[in-house]
């Protein structure tokens, strides 16, 4: 197996995920097992910004500059072959739900934990609009023995409004939007299916009709064998770049038509999260979260430029 040239940036993480660049060359990322928001300098260096209870999971910048965070609650925790791996709701959950962070002060507040009186259960991942609100994703729990469905939603930065976009979806993890803003994409874990909904307005999202889908969604995309999809970026093409995970760990590059038109093969078996930052957009930064590493890499188109990076 051939890997594509990876620079170290940062190691000795707690399983990391959701990064963030920040234009001062940093990135902000969560740091689940550790339950903190975590900065990483250009020079390696870790500081915490904040401190979690629960299990942080999900990071983006909101139009206040605060972050935002997808909390699921808690896992419990397992070194196995040397990675570390989460594989149970844990024995203090405390609930999931959606949280926001003063960056300068690292205050932690709770915006939303529940929608329509449903309680959130595991919130993983989320993305940010130009109208000031958020898609995000509900992976749901998973216990020894049955598990949540998982859902999708939108919500106001200003804790306002919480509204449900489609339900049920089996583990929804990663999401996204196209270019436009006109297309909300979203995963599920298990089966490795992609999904993209054709917005109408915020949070209002057309429906595709049974027997098509059963949450609404158009599949994209599907993968064979034993994949995961977990968290996404889309870059300034218009490609679905996707950590997958397990049994074939890489960086799935997928067209908005469903076409796998690139494989990036990692070296870890759970390269969870991608983003775009440095010049131009065109360094991608990858969370081999399994071994606690930050990398980055010279990618071959440049990314996306979320709304509200600072």
């Amino acid at each position: 197996m051939k890997y594509p040239e990876l620079t170290l940036v940062a190691d000795g993480l707690r399983f990391p995920e959701g990064p963030v660049w920040l234009k001062d060359g940093s990135i902000a990322l969560v740091e689940i097992e550790r339950r903190t928001v975590t900065r990483v300098g250009p020079d390696g260096q870790v500081n915490v910004i904040s401190r979690h209870t629960g299990g942080p999971n999900g990071l983006a910048v909101g139009p206040d500059g605060a972050f935002y965070v997808c909390n699921n609650g808690g896992f419990e925790w397992e070194e196995i072959d040397g990675l570390l791996i989460p594989v149970d709701r844990a024995k203090n959950y405390s609930g999931g739900r959606i949280e926001r962070v003063d960056p300068a002060t690292g205050e932690v507040s709770v915006l939303y934990d529940a929608c329509d009186g449903n309680r959130l259960c595991g919130p993983n991942d989320l993305v940010f609009d130009s109208y000031g609100g958020f898609y995000f994703t509900d992976l749901g729990k998973i216990r020894k023995r049955d598990r949540d469905n998982g859902g999708l939603y939108y919500a106001k930065a200003d804790g306002s409004e919480i509204v449900e976009v489609a339900y049920p979806l089996l583990g929804p993890n990663g999401c996204g939007l196209s270019p436009d803003g006109k297309t909300f994409y979203a995963v599920e874990l298990e089966p490795s299916r992609l999904w993209a909904y054709e917005i109408i307005s915020p949070g209002v999202v057309k429906k595709t009709p049974f027997p098509h889908s059963l949450n609404g969604g158009r599949l994209v995309c599907r993968l064979s064998g034993f994949q995961g999809f977990d968290s996404l970026a889309v870059d300034a093409a218009g490609r679905i770049c996707i950590g997958t995970i397990w049994g074939k760990p890489q960086i799935t590059v997928i067209s908005p038509e469903g076409e796998v038109v690139r494989e990036v093969p990692m070296p870890e078996a759970i390269p969870t999260n991608i983003c775009f930052g440095g010049p131009n957009y065109e360094t991608a930064f990858i969370t081999l979260s399994g071994t606690g590493k930050l990398v980055s890499m010279k990618w071959d188109k440049p990314g996306l430029r979320l709304n509200y990076e600072i």
